[in-house]
């Protein structure tokens, strides 16, 4: 039992660093929905952020999940570092002065103002040389320091957004003439969240610092073919999961969707980002445990124990966000003219779900160096997301425009998750249970779908909480010896 007691630690200190700063972006979210009451910014503002995502990916090309591959194995682990550090920083330098020297044709070909573009070129640069650095904190197992470096960063940024958008405009009309006229633009209030991120990143990234001056600069060429081979396929992968988690913002911009529109989506999107805390802590906590726990006899069992839970956490989580995401709406998004794209939550929920079980089911083809597969597989979600808000963003009534990809989302993370326990089961075989997995996860379809799209019950909280209830009981009812055996043990 220590085993999941030192799992379940790492996974709540790192869950803190990732569930700290998506608290501020639900904050962040009415900050910007307040502050721009014009849909067409915040369509405009996520539409940036989507392809900040897209190339923080590239940027770092499978390096990260290589180097905890090769942290692992090998027995020189300062070359590890070394090796790693340096590959990431020539390619981050070298992807910096290419940008900016091409950063009118960038702005030209996305109609995008060469300003943002300037800085979303910075924000990736100084984000792409953190990435060993905090790597390396979470090989070396010091999830205090990776949280509170975290955690400075989405503070900065929060407190220089609030500044900027809340305060800094009512300074200026208190005295004109005043220092804070000279930092104020008028309309300016997009370039105001990227200075904002940019600062964040750029405190980081000199906290980070002494991770470079610290390492030899030692590049062995052997190695890093190595972590190429491996790592590259993780990059197509991420690519792919890029495409599915945001590239829908950009697909809805390509296909002449409203600006207004697609602010409204990217909004309420937030509300079903809960999932996404519960999914990304877990992700940070599980993936260092997966590799160092590979070789023991009962590896297979405690990972297939492991994604119950998971299940079990997930679908309460789940559920709980559609029961009540009426309220939230009330202060996620709190201006009525958005709440058009309230539709999608439950959608966006199931879906990062599905996503937060396909993490743990893939696990064997990393742990048996068939990272290839796992492109495989997220090129199929991909394909599945492109091809289906291609068919479905152009239709008329409610199943097209930003509903579409939302349908593309769930339906991009089902069949990523159905295709990997297939092959998993071939080449990995892990038991399972399979039946309580999916009675956990159809019996919450099934409540979600009842408490949110039938509309008298939808406005019925009595209903909703004895749902939630149900449920509860149905996870007692199932885990009951389980639950017994722990309070046993306690109790001696």
């Amino acid at each position: 039992m220590s085993l999941y007691k030192n799992l379940f630690k790492q996974t709540l200190i790192y869950g803190l660093a990732t569930v700290f700063p998506r608290i501020i972006s639900f904050i962040l979210n009415p900050l910007f929905v307040y502050y721009l009451p014009d849909k067409s910014k915040m369509g405009e503002v996520s539409i940036i952020f989507a392809y900040l995502v897209f190339f923080n990916v590239v940027l770092s090309y499978g390096m990260e999940t290589a180097f905890f591959r090769f942290y692992n194995s090998e027995d020189n682990k300062k070359n590890v570092i070394s090796t790693a550090t340096v590959s990431l920083f020539w390619s981050t330098l070298g992807f910096l002065v290419l940008a900016l020297l091409f950063r009118n044709a960038l702005a030209g070909w996305s109609d995008i103002s060469v300003e943002y573009i300037t800085y979303t070129i910075w924000i990736l640069t100084l984000d792409a040389l953190a990435i060993i650095p905090f790597s390396k904190l979470r090989a070396e197992k010091k999830p205090i320091k990776y949280a509170a470096i975290k955690m400075a960063n989405v503070s900065i940024n929060l407190l220089l957004n609030v500044f900027f958008l809340a305060f800094l405009p009512k300074l200026v009309a208190g005295n004109p003439n005043g220092f804070f006229s000279t930092i104020y633009f008028e309309n300016f209030q997009i370039g105001y969240i990227f200075v904002a991120n940019l600062v964040a990143s750029f405190f980081t990234l000199i906290v980070l610092i002494p991770n470079y001056t610290r390492i030899s600069w030692h590049f062995d060429k052997v190695l890093w073919k190595k972590m190429m081979t491996y790592g590259l396929p993780i990059l197509f992968a991420g690519i792919a999961f890029a495409i599915n988690e945001h590239f829908d913002k950009i697909l809805l911009d390509w296909m002449h969707v409203p600006l207004s529109e697609i602010g409204a989506y990217s909004a309420c999107y937030k509300i079903g980002m809960f999932m996404v805390l519960f999914r990304t802590a877990y992700t940070l906590g599980i993936e260092p445990f997966f590799f160092s726990h590979a070789s023991n006899e009962n590896a297979q069992q405690t990972y297939a124990t492991i994604t119950k839970y998971f299940v079990i956490f997930g679908s309460f989580i789940c559920l709980f966000v559609i029961v009540f995401a009426d309220l939230l709406k009330q202060v996620l998004v709190p201006n009525p003219s958005y709440w058009d794209a309230m539709k999608v939550v439950p959608l966006i929920v199931l879906a990062n779900f599905f996503l937060g079980i396909y993490t743990n089911l893939s696990v064997w083809y990393k742990l048996i160096d068939k990272t290839k597969i796992g492109a495989y597989i997220s090129i199929i979600g991909a394909s599945v997301t492109l091809t289906l808000n291609y068919f479905l963003i152009p239709l008329k009534g409610p199943f097209g425009s930003y509903y579409g990809s939302a349908i593309a989302t769930i339906a991009a993370y089902g069949s990523m998750m159905i295709i990997s326990y297939k092959l998993g089961q071939k080449y990995y075989p892990i038991p399972y249970d399979f039946n309580k997995i999916f009675s956990y996860l159809g019996l919450t379809i099934l409540f979600s779908a009842i408490s949110f799209y039938i509309p008298y019950l939808r406005e019925n909280y009595l209903v909703k909480f004895g749902l939630l209830a149900l449920f509860l009981y149905f996870i007692y009812y199932s885990e009951k010896e389980t639950l017994l055996r722990i309070i046993k043990r306690k109790a001696k």
